[in-house]
């Protein structure tokens, strides 16, 4: 539990004139008087202010409109917003605001019950010379390999298999049936023969710190270097990173998106669901990539903030004009 002032502070808003005690977040309908609730919007907001929440994160903006000339429904009815409501946390972005005071709060949660939970499930299995850091849990049925390291405050959900040659970072959460290093799908070719055979696929993978993995996504080691996952990215379910990729730092992929060998995406980009990079595909700094879209192998997609689109991925306008031409046959 916290003040609504410790909240405050946490997400850099005025101090409010109330000392309300909040104990977790909450949607605005299933809001109490110990939850903090957001709203982003004025009909959100007119629906905060009349749930029993105990604080309310929103944007500035939305109470300089307030009023009857001020925020309107879709309808154009004016919205009743009585700004000087002592719940009122004004802030720059509402949703991140709440997502940190969740975190917040879950924090001092633990901590009043002892601390979070660590420890190694009775159906884990550890290879020879695990190192796991301090406040680190494996749930039920994770495997380790031979000599992984995974830093402090890690979580490792049911039936995660790490293999051997991976280092995880701190604060890492891997979600159910996830597998980490795995031998990556690379092959020689005898061309008189037709015949393949396995490349060495002996290299390692690095996961730095804060990095979110869904469940069932597979990244696999390198095949003679490393994959190394950025500090700060989020991945989501059934994505595949294959061997010798690199991603920057807070890098967003949504799920069932499929990443070839030798790939690289940096800082900040983000990629939508069902992405396809082929191999040695190159993703910029800041680039979106929307759902579907497909990098051919050795090509390059940049400009910061830019959105691509289609397959191959091209900058959205040209993919627009592109479909209204073909849509007039």
């Amino acid at each position: 539990m916290a003040a609504i002032t410790d909240i405050a502070d946490l997400v850099g808003a005025a101090e409010p004139s109330v000392s309300s005690e909040i104990l977790r977040v909450s949607s605005v309908e299933a809001a109490t008087p110990v939850t903090v609730v957001f709203a982003t919007d004025a009909v959100t907001l007119r629906a905060a202010l009349n749930s029993p929440a105990g604080a309310i994160l929103t944007k500035a903006a939305l109470l300089t409109q307030s009023g009857d000339e001020g925020a309107t429904t879709q309808a154009g009815a004016a919205l009743s917003i009585d700004p000087t409501d002592p719940r009122l946390l004004a802030v720059a972005d509402p949703r991140y605001a709440f997502a940190l005071a969740a975190r917040f709060l879950r924090s001092r949660e633990q901590a009043a019950n002892g601390g979070r939970a660590a420890g190694v499930h009775s159906t884990a299995v550890l290879g020879a010379d695990v190192r796991l850091g301090t406040g680190t849990t494996l749930g039920s049925h994770v495997v380790v390999g031979d000599g992984v390291t995974l830093g402090d405050d890690c979580t490792v959900l049911a039936n995660v298999t790490i293999y051997s040659g991976t280092t995880i970072g701190s604060r890492v959460i891997v979600q159910a049936g996830a597998v980490l290093g795995s031998t990556g799908f690379g092959y020689a070719r005898d061309a008189a023969t037709g015949e393949y055979i396995a490349f060495p696929q002996q290299g390692s993978l690095v996961i730095e710190d804060d990095v979110e993995i869904g469940a069932n996504t597979t990244i696999d080691r390198g095949a003679l270097g490393e994959t190394r996952i950025g500090q700060g990215s989020k991945i989501d379910n059934l994505v595949h990173i294959a061997h010798n990729c690199v991603l920057g730092r807070n890098v967003i992929i949504a799920a069932q998106t499929g990443i070839s060998g030798s790939s690289v995406i940096e800082d900040g980009a983000i990629l939508g669901g069902q992405v396809g990079l082929g191999e040695h595909a190159h993703v910029g700094p800041g680039v979106i990539l929307g759902g579907g879209a497909g990098v051919l192998s050795h090509k390059k997609v940049r400009g910061p903030g830019e959105v691509f689109w289609g397959r191959p991925a091209r900058p959205l306008k040209q993919y627009l004009r592109d479909l209204a031409r073909l849509s007039r046959g």
